[in-house]
């Protein structure tokens, strides 16, 4: 009887030593987050190896049920439960606990219902494997971030008392006003001016070397233009985001083609190989290759955007929008050109420029059919210099006055262009 137990015994352990490898190579949530926002809210599990997963949905209450597969519960994956934000559009709540051995069940509690939309990522950047879990509203029009918000109104005195303290009192202080009457005389009408703060969400785009990342510098930036045109007569604006959360480059584009605007300006602060890069800049599209080596250099890194915040270039949607909007035309290229050559004006007057001359290259985000669009770099952060006025508010208002100054100019002698036919 003895001789028996010491058998299964040392049975029992050769077998839990054979399994232990196997276990091993089981997949490790190195990072877990959290991107609520009016559009969808993303929630991203970031491994050490891939993984899979179902997903369904449960009614009354309004629940997602998703159960990853290949996982063992961990504490950075507990985590996720006090990730969700009280403000979150889309989630309440959500519940995670080991369903079967290698089975982790997530529950999330909805606030609405959704259109869940659950793929996967392979390494890119500073980033392993990703698994995307994007609630979409169920109805299209259910949410939309890239609303329009006019001159006057509740929405512009909500705006201001929201970020005063961002605003400061610099922004009434401009030397010369940007908001200065019309002079000339041809009949007015509303003009819309979509604004673009690049990357955001799961994509930071560049870091300074005081680990300031660009996403959130642009999108100060990108308020205080806002601002500044709703504090415009006949002037209204578009943002392309109004928070931190990803929003994929075609679909920025077509946002702005969607909703007719008429003109089109992404806010930048790149970085660059070597800390000694600085200056501002500003781009267009190119029909004919890029202007320099180095503006073919900046479109491919910031075309890179979307495979680093991360999208599922298979869905149905993405391949829709960028078929709509994958063209440009000779006098949306013109009238860009003479749009950024006013707006790198106005940036020389008080900050070093990169170039003198407007550069062009295939930027996805500036390709529109007939919206004139530029790409203002308006510093590189990985210079530490640089990097530093950036983070000054005072500052970030200075160059949100010069691009707007640049935008006025344009608009004081060039109409915009005919509109056209809402997308369907």
């Amino acid at each position: 009887m003895t001789a028996r137990r010491q058998f299964l015994t040392h049975s029992s352990s050769l077998l839990l030593w054979l399994a232990a490898p196997a276990l091993a190579h089981g997949a490790t949530i190195v990072a877990v987050r959290v991107w609520p926002a009016a559009d969808y809210t993303r929630v991203t599990l970031e491994s050490d190896g891939a993984l899979s997963a179902t997903h369904f949905m449960v009614p009354n209450p309004d629940r997602l049920v998703v159960d990853v597969h290949g996982l063992q519960l961990s504490s950075e994956l507990k985590q996720l439960v006090a990730k969700i934000r009280p403000d979150d559009p889309y989630i309440a709540g959500a519940r995670v606990a080991q369903f079967a051995p290698d089975v982790v069940r997530i529950v999330f509690d909805l606030r609405r219902p959704v259109r869940p939309h659950v793929f996967t990522l392979p390494p890119i950047a500073a980033y392993r494997n990703r698994m995307v879990f994007d609630l979409y509203p169920a109805s299209v029009h259910a949410a939309d971030s890239a609303t329009v918000a006019g001159s006057g109104g509740d929405s512009l005195g909500a705006w201001l008392r929201a970020h005063r303290a961002e605003l400061g009192e610099e922004l009434a202080q401009s030397p010369r006003s940007a908001l200065a009457p019309r002079r000339d005389r041809r009949p007015e009408r509303s003009i819309l001016l979509a604004l673009d703060p690049g990357h955001g969400g799961e994509d930071p785009g560049a870091t300074g070397p005081g680990g300031t990342h660009e996403k959130d510098i642009v999108l100060l930036i990108a308020r205080h233009l806002r601002d500044l045109a709703l504090r415009t007569p006949n002037m209204r604006v578009l943002m392309t985001r109004d928070s931190d959360f990803f929003v994929p480059l075609w679909t920025r584009v077509e946002k702005a083609q969607r909703a007719n605007a008429d003109l089109f300006t992404s806010v930048h602060a790149d970085g660059w190989y070597t800390p000694q890069a600085r200056g501002a800049s500003v781009y267009c599209l190119s029909e004919h290759g890029a202007s320099s080596v180095e503006a073919r250099m900046m479109a491919q890194r910031e075309n890179a955007a979307d495979a680093v915040g991360g999208i599922d270039i298979h869905a149905p949607d993405y391949q829709v929008a960028k078929v709509m909007v994958d063209m440009s035309t000779s006098a949306q290229i013109d009238a860009s050109l003479k749009m950024a050559s006013r707006t790198l004006r106005e940036l020389g007057a008080f900050s070093h420029l990169h170039s003198d001359q407007v550069q062009q290259a295939a930027f996805v985000v500036l390709k529109s059919p007939s919206v004139p669009s530029m790409l203002v770099e308006t510093a590189f952060i990985s210079n530490p210099e640089e990097e530093a006025r950036l983070r000054t508010p005072a500052y970030r208002v200075k160059v949100a006055r010069a691009i707007f100054d640049g935008i006025r100019e344009y608009l004081a002698t060039r109409p915009p262009l005919a509109r056209h036919r809402t997308l369907a």
